[in-house]
């Protein structure tokens, strides 16, 4: 068992998964990827992750359905989830508002496009 802390990075861009999921093997973190909702829960089931980065916006499940599924099942509800959200820009065009991610369950967000050296600060306060 290694004693990194493995992060999960869903998000149906793989190009911000994959420039993630370098920054955090940077910093010496494990990594695994899902690019939809439903494909990060099956990864959450076969090997828990300390911390989720998840996007709000995706197919098939988004991520204020799976974050909501994660903190309301008590074997998980402890995995820290960091919502990405670019519903700044969108909040007229789109059913997501910043409410939802103020009411729902994640314990942090950070808004796209992504400052990746803030997204490291917020993944090490939160794993702190």
């Amino acid at each position: 068992m290694s004693d990194k802390q493995l992060i999960l990075v869903v998000d149906d861009d793989p190009d911000l998964v994959e420039s993630v999921s370098m920054k955090l093997e940077s910093k010496n973190f494990r990594v695994i990827k899902a690019y939809d909702g439903v494909e990060a829960w099956d990864k959450i089931k076969e090997d828990r992750p300390d911390l989720i980065i998840l996007d709000v916006m995706m197919p098939r499940k988004n991520g204020y359905e799976l974050c909501d599924e994660i903190k309301n099942d008590p074997q998980y509800k402890d995995i820290i989830v960091i919502l990405l959200t670019a519903v700044g820009d969108a909040v007229t065009s789109t059913s997501y508002t910043h409410m939802d991610g103020k009411t729902n369950l994640a314990d942090d967000f950070i808004p796209k496009p992504i400052d990746l050296n803030k997204l490291m600060e917020i993944v090490e306060e939160n794993l702190e």
